[in-house]
């Protein structure tokens, strides 16, 4: 599976410094997904609904470790090139 589109829409907030839309071998659109900046730096967060005990579980996430990987450098990178064109 390839990451064929990555759009970020960045956020003018102190922690959530981005949306992402992803698309994977143009034909499957994933949203929501959101740049957040922690105290180790920046996180890749996949989009996720609030459980009633007050969790939050994942509505779509890579199933392997590798694909994970893959996913949160692409949108890093598109991120950090974003940020220089907006700068």
């Amino acid at each position: 599976m390839e990451i064929t589109e990555v759009r970020i829409t960045p956020r003018p907030e102190e922690k959530l410094k981005a949306y992402v839309d992803i698309t994977l071998d143009s034909c499957f659109v994933v949203h929501n997904i959101r740049i957040v900046k922690l105290e180790k730096g920046l996180r890749v967060f996949m989009p996720a609904r609030k459980k009633e005990d007050g969790t939050y579980k994942e509505i779509a996430h890579p199933i392997t470790s590798d694909f994970r990987k893959r996913l949160e450098e692409k949108i890093l990178a598109a991120y950090e090139t974003k940020s220089k064109e907006i700068a």
